[in-house]
C-alpha cells in the first residue's frame, strides 16, 4: 500500500504537524508518499528518503516538486504534461487549520481523493470547542461547565481556579490555568492572540485524565490502549511537542475493569457514526466516578500510534473501510424533458 501523507498547512500547529510527519516513518512500513502544504497553501513532493525538519525551517522544500490538486489526486507538471502522483489513500496529518476545520476535508471530497482523516462535517465540529460540547451533549457524553468570552466580553463568572482556552486551537497553545483575577487579563490576552472567542471552563485539580485512540476497520471498531497521560497542573505545549515525536508504544492505564468500560461506550458514541474515516483520539476526565469529555482531537499527534501495538496493521484495516461516499448522478433528465415538451429553454 501506498499512503500519501499531507502535512503543514497555514496553522500555529504548523511545525507539529512536520513532527508528527516525520514520526510516522518510523512506525510505518508502506511506501510514504510526503506531501507538504506550506503557509501559502502551496503543495510540494518531498523526498521521503531526505525528509527532515530542516528542510522545512530553512526553504529547501521549495526547490521540491510542486504538486496541483486535481480530480482523483495530486499531479507534477513537467516539460512533457502532468503526471499523477499515486497514492492508494491520503492521510490527513494537517493539525489545526486547514487540516482539522474541514477545509481538507472538503477538498479531498471534491476532488475525489480517498482519504483517511475526519470528513467535512466532523471536523466541523471538533474544531470547535463549542460545537465539540453540542456534540457531547447529544452523544450522552458529560463535559466541564463552560462560558464563552470575547474582547468585549472579559469577565467571567465562573469561580477560580480557571482554565482558559482559545476556541479554536489545539496543541495547549494559548491555554493557561487562572487562580485568582490578578492574572486573569494576561491569560486572556495570551489567548486572544490566537483566537477572537475563548472557552472558560474550572479547572478541577487532581483530575484523573485518561487518552485513548481509535477508529472503525475492517474488524468494527478498533480501539488503543488507555493511556494515562504524565503531566504536572497541565499538559502544556511543551510537553505535548514532545509527545508528538513519539513512536514507542506507551504503558497501559490502570483502571478498573468498569471504568475502562465506561471510557470506550464513551468514546464509540461520539465516534459512530460521525468520524467514520478518521482515527481520533479523545481526551477524558474521571471525575466523581464519571466520564468527562475534555476534548477530541480528529488528527492526533503522531496519530497516536504510541497507543497502538499494531499501528502499522491497523492503518491497513482502516484504508480498507473508509465510507464510500454517495455519487450524485447527473443525466439533464428534467431539462431534456423540458425542451422536448416546450422546445428551447
Amino acid at each position: 500500500m501506498e499512503v500519501g501523507i499531507v502535512f503543514g498547512g497555514k496553522s500555529y500547529e504548523h511545525e507539529i504537524s512536520i513532527v508528527s510527519a516525520i514520526a510516522l516513518k518510523k512506525v510505518l512500513t508502506c511506501k510514504l508518499i510526503y506531501i507538504f502544504c506550506d503557509a501559502n497553501r502551496e503543495f510540494y513532493l518531498i523526498p521521503a528518503e531526505s525528509i527532515n525538519a530542516k528542510r522545512f525551517s530553512d526553504g529547501s522544500y521549495k526547490k521540491d516538486p510542486k504538486l496541483t490538486l486535481e480530480q482523483g489526486g495530486f499531479t507534477c507538471k513537467g516539460l512533457f504534461g502532468s503526471k499523477k502522483i499515486f497514492c492508494d489513500v491520503v492521510l490527513n496529518l494537517i493539525h489545526g487549520a486547514d487540516g482539522e476545520d474541514g477545509k481538507l476535508a472538503g477538498l479531498f471530497s471534491f476532488f475525489g481523493v480517498p482519504f483517511i482523516g475526519p470528513r467535512l462535517e466532523a471536523s466541523v465540529l471538533s474544531y470547535s470547542k463549542l460545537w465539540t460540547k453540542h456534540l457531547a451533549e447529544a452523544c450522552g457524553v458529560k463535559t466541564l461547565p463552560y462560558e464563552l468570552l470575547t474582547p468585549q466580553q472579559r469577565t467571567p463568572s465562573l469561580a477560580y481556579p480557571l482554565i482558559i482556552k482559545p476556541l479554536r486551537l489545539g496543541s495547549s497553545i494559548g491555554v493557561s490555568v487562572v487562580r485568582s483575577e490578578k492574572t486573569l487579563e494576561y491569560a486572556l490576552d495570551v489567548a486572544f492572540e490566537y483566537d477572537d472567542t475563548v472557552i472558560v471552563e474550572p479547572f478541577v485539580e487532581g483530575v484523573r485524565e485518561y487518552n485513548l485512540a481509535g477508529c472503525f476497520t475492517t474488524q468494527g471498531v478498533e480501539f488503543s490502549i488507555i493511556e494515562a497521560p504524565q503531566k504536572g497542573e497541565l499538559l502544556d505545549f511543551d510537553k505535548k511537542y514532545l509527545d508528538f515525536s513519539r513512536t514507542a508504544t506507551v504503558s497501559k492505564a490502570i483502571l478498573e475493569p468498569s471504568e475502562e468500560k465506561c471510557l470506550k461506550e464513551a468514546f464509540e458514541a461520539l465516534y459512530m457514526p460521525l468520524f467514520q474515516g478518521a482515527l481520533i483520539r479523545c481526551d477524558f476526565f474521571m471525575v466523581k466516578g464519571e466520564v468527562v469529555l475534555n476534548e477530541i482531537n480528529p488528527n492526533p499527534g503522531s496519530m497516536a500510534n504510541y497507543l497502538f501495538q499494531d499501528f502499522d496493521g491497523l492503518v491497513h484495516r482502516l484504508a480498507k473501510a473508509l465510507p464510500a461516499p454517495k455519487e450524485a448522478t447527473v443525466s439533464y433528465q428534467y431539462i431534456h424533458s423540458i425542451h422536448a415538451a416546450k422546445g428551447k429553454l
